[in-house]
């Protein structure tokens, strides 16, 4: 393979893993994909989506095949290899550890989001009984709890660990909608819908549509998702603080809690290690909303960086949760 073409496929992974981009995570785990294909064949010079929408639901599906051991080992390699290869995703994600004072998991977490792309085909795109073969979930009865209240429940999941799976896993014992954010790319939308829509999941808009599906679900009883760490759009938040710098915070859970008054779990799926499986893992929200906004936001981000800091190493870092949405005053012009 020609140099040029190396340095084209390095720059575009750049893209993909810097989180300034205005790319979503899952948009940036397809594209991945689509880098790694060109870089190992080096066939063109990896244009912005090299791979047309068939062609990526027939790698991933090959792909799925894999035992999830060896889609790990493949993932930690490739992780390793952007970061090295990458100064802007290497800052971002060195920066964002720092920060956090999770410093000593940077080495782990390098090869953590590495298997958080590669395991994607297989959860995604592998028989829906394999994959939950793979996760042993800890303390359902919490859950049971308030499914039997008929109360709704709010379920809080950051981007730590395998969040993918967590949603498949409740999914496989309650109804659960869960907010999505469509792709901007229609050539995306078959593979990435098609491979979430599961028994008993159902994809709620991230919209005023989307919301309504949500809060009906909430009134009938049922279970609702959510990623409070996504940044929203343009009024769709408040400025609180996450690990200690302002975040464009997300208030739709708190709404959505008070509107309905249903519990808020949280829920995340740990990332076994030797590709062993997974962990899914459900813990109370302890902390007082309290009556405004930014409170509510603050409240909810806090409970997230405790979750987070059971095991740091597999949240996604790179992801660039400060930045400035636009239409969006920064935190300091709104002070």
């Amino acid at each position: 393979m020609s140099r040029p073409i190396i340095q084209s496929c390095l720059r575009r992974f750049s893209d993909i893993c810097t989180p300034s981009r205005k790319l979503s995570l899952t948009r940036r785990h397809v594209l991945f994909y689509a880098s790694c294909n060109f870089l190992q064949f080096g066939r063109v010079s990896c244009p912005s989506y090299p791979l047309s929408a068939s062609m990526l639901v027939s790698l991933f599906r090959l792909l799925s095949f894999l035992p999830l051991p060896v889609l790990h080992a493949i993932g930690f390699a490739v992780g390793w290899l952007v970061f090295l290869a990458s100064p802007s995703y290497r800052r971002r994600l060195t920066e964002n550890i720092t920060l956090a004072g999770h410093r000593a998991h940077l080495y782990r977490a390098v090869g953590e989001a590495g298997k958080g792309m590669f395991e994607l085909p297989f959860i995604w795109c592998a028989n829906p009984e394999r994959v939950l073969r793979t996760a042993r979930i800890v303390d359902w009865q919490l859950v049971q709890t308030g499914l039997d209240a008929k109360s709704g429940i709010v379920f809080l999941t950051p981007h730590l660990g395998c969040f993918e799976i967590s949603a498949q896993s409740v999914a496989r014992h309650a109804s659960l909608s869960v907010l999505y954010r469509p792709p901007r790319k229609a050539a995306l939308k078959p593979l990435i819908e098609g491979a979430r829509a599961r028994a008993n999941l159902h994809l709620a808009p991230a919209n005023l549509a989307g919301v309504r599906i949500l809060l009906k679900a909430l009134k009938s009883g049922q279970a609702i998702g959510l990623l409070p760490d996504q940044v929203p759009q343009n009024g769709e938040g408040v400025w609180a603080d996450f690990f200690g710098k302002p975040a464009y915070t997300m208030t739709l859970p708190a709404k959505l809690q008070q509107m309905s008054g249903a519990p808020i779990i949280l829920a995340y799926a740990e990332r076994l290690s030797w590709g062993r499986g997974y962990a899914i893992h459900f813990v109370p929200f302890e902390g007082e909303l309290g009556d405004t906004p930014e409170q509510q936001a603050r409240a909810i981000n806090l409970a997230m960086e405790k979750l987070i800091a059971r095991c740091p190493a597999q949240y996604i870092w790179s992801y660039n949760r400060y930045k400035v949405p636009q239409g969006v005053s920064a935190p300091g012009a709104a002070q």
